[in-house]
C-alpha cells in the first residue's frame, strides 16, 4: 500500500493513446485508487499528462518512478520491445503491474518476466481488455452454457485504421500487425476454444503502406491466419492495419447447434434511409470508443486484484501463449509453410 494505506499509488509509464485510457481511468474513475505518478521519456507528453491530470510527480525515466514510495504498481504501456525490462525490474521493487499487450517480443521474455513477477510476489495483469467487454463476456457465458452446442470454429477479424508508426514498420522492434493489431484475436481464440494452438499458416502483404517497402520489405499490414487447436477446433483471424474506413473487431464462434457474433462496425443502431436509395450508419472510428468501458473495468479489476489478492482474468500466460503464437505466425509469413507449436 502507499504512505496513506489507504489507496493503492498508481503510475503509468508511457502516456501515448492506450497510456492515456489508463491514466484517465486512474485519475478519477476507479475507486481506491490514487494516480500518484507518469513517466514518459517524450517531454511534451509528460509534462501536457502531468497538467491534464494533475499530477505532480512527472518523471522522464521510469526507474523513478519505480523508486518513489508512493507508487505500488505500474501500468506499461510503452513499445513492446522494453516491456520485459520494465516489469522485471517493477516485480524486483515489489510493484503490481499491469502490462498492455503485447507482452514482449518472444516467450524467452515472457518466461523471464512470469520469474521474475513469482519472486516478486506481486501480481502481473495483461492488457486483454475483451476479457472485460459486456458482449465478449456474455457471449463466453453463452458459449460454456452449451447455447451453440459445441464450438467448432471461432473467427475473429480486427482491422485498425491507423497508419501504422514508423517503429512499428520494423519487425524485429514490433513483431509486426500481428502483434501490434491482432494479439487480442488470438487471446479471444484461446478464450473461447478453451484451448492451445497446435498449428497455424499466416500470409500477409503490405497494400497499404507504400512508404515501408524499401526499407522494411517484409513489414506486412493485412494477414490472414489459420489455426488447429489441440482439441480439434478450428480458428481464423484476419487482421489489417490502415484500413482508414474505421476500426473493425467483429467474432463469429461457430457450434454444432449455433452461432454467436459478437461486434458490429455500426456506431450505433441509429441509420438514415434517403430517396437516393442508400442507408448510412456511423461508424466506429477507434477501439478508444469502442472498447472505453472494457479499459475502464480492466482497471477496476487489477485494482481487486490487488486488494484482495485474486488472480487477474488474463495472466502472464496467457500474454506468454499470445507471443508464441505471434511468433509461429511470423514465422509461417516467412518460410510459407504452416508451423507447429509446442
Amino acid at each position: 500500500m502507499s504512505e496513506s494505506g489507504e489507496k493503492i499509488g498508481m503510475c503509468v509509464v508511457g502516456l501515448g493513446r492506450a497510456g492515456m485510457i489508463h491514466a484517465r481511468n486512474l485519475a478519477g474513475r476507479v475507486p481506491n485508487v490514487s494516480l500518484t505518478a507518469v513517466s514518459d521519456p517524450v517531454e511534451e507528453a509528460r509534462v501536457a499528462a502531468g497538467m491534464e491530470l494533475g499530477v505532480s510527480k512527472v518523471f522522464s525515466d521510469y526507474r523513478q518512478a519505480l523508486d518513489d514510495a508512493s507508487v505500488d504498481a505500474v501500468v506499461i504501456a510503452t513499445p513492446t520491445d522494453i516491456h520485459k525490462e520494465i516489469v522485471v525490474e517493477a516485480a524486483a521493487r515489489g510493484k503490481h503491474i499491469l502490462c498492455e499487450k503485447p507482452m514482449a517480443m518472444n516467450v524467452a521474455e515472457c518466461q523471464e518476466m512470469i520469474g521474475a513477477v513469482d519472486r516478486g510476489g506481486v501480481k502481473l495483469q495483461i492488457g486483454f481488455m475483451r476479457r472485460y467487454d459486456r458482449s465478449f463476456v456474455a457471449a463466453k457465458e453463452a458459449v460454456d452454457r452449451g447455447d451453440i452446442g459445441q464450438v467448432v470454429c471461432v473467427k475473429s477479424v480486427t482491422h485498425g485504421p491507423s497508419i501504422p508508426k514508423p517503429w512499428q514498420y520494423d519487425i524485429a522492434k514490433s513483431n509486426g500487425p500481428l502483434a501490434e493489431v491482432n494479439s487480442h484475436d488470438i487471446d479471444t481464440l484461446r478464450w473461447f476454444t478453451g484451448s492451445e494452438f497446435e498449428e497455424v499458416y499466416c500470409i500477409a502483404g503490405n497494400y497499404r503502406c507504400p512508404e515501408a517497402r524499401d526499407q522494411f520489405p517484409d513489414f506486412y499490414d493485412n494477414l490472414l491466419l489459420t489455426a488447429r487447436f489441440r482439441n480439434g477446433m478450428q480458428g481464423l483471424i484476419d487482421g489489417a492495419a490502415a484500413v482508414r474506413y474505421g476500426y473493425d473487431a467483429r467474432v463469429e464462434v461457430l457450434g454444432t447447434r449455433g452461432i454467436v457474433f459478437i461486434g458490429e462496425l455500426h456506431g450505433n443502431s441509429m441509420a438514415v434511409c434517403s430517396d437516393t436509395g442508400r442507408m448510412t450508419h456511423q461508424i466506429v472510428s477507434s477501439w478508444r470508443n469502442l472498447f472505453a468501458e472494457a479499459y475502464l473495468a480492466e482497471d477496476v479489476s487489477f485494482v481487486k486484484c490487488i486488494l484482495n489478492d485474486e488472480a487477474p482474468r488474463a495472466t502472464g500466460l496467457d500474454g506468454m501463449r499470445a507471443v508464441e503464437v505471434v511468433n509461429a505466425g511470423n514465422r509461417s509469413i516467412r518460410e510459407k509453410q504452416p508451423v507447429r507449436l509446442g
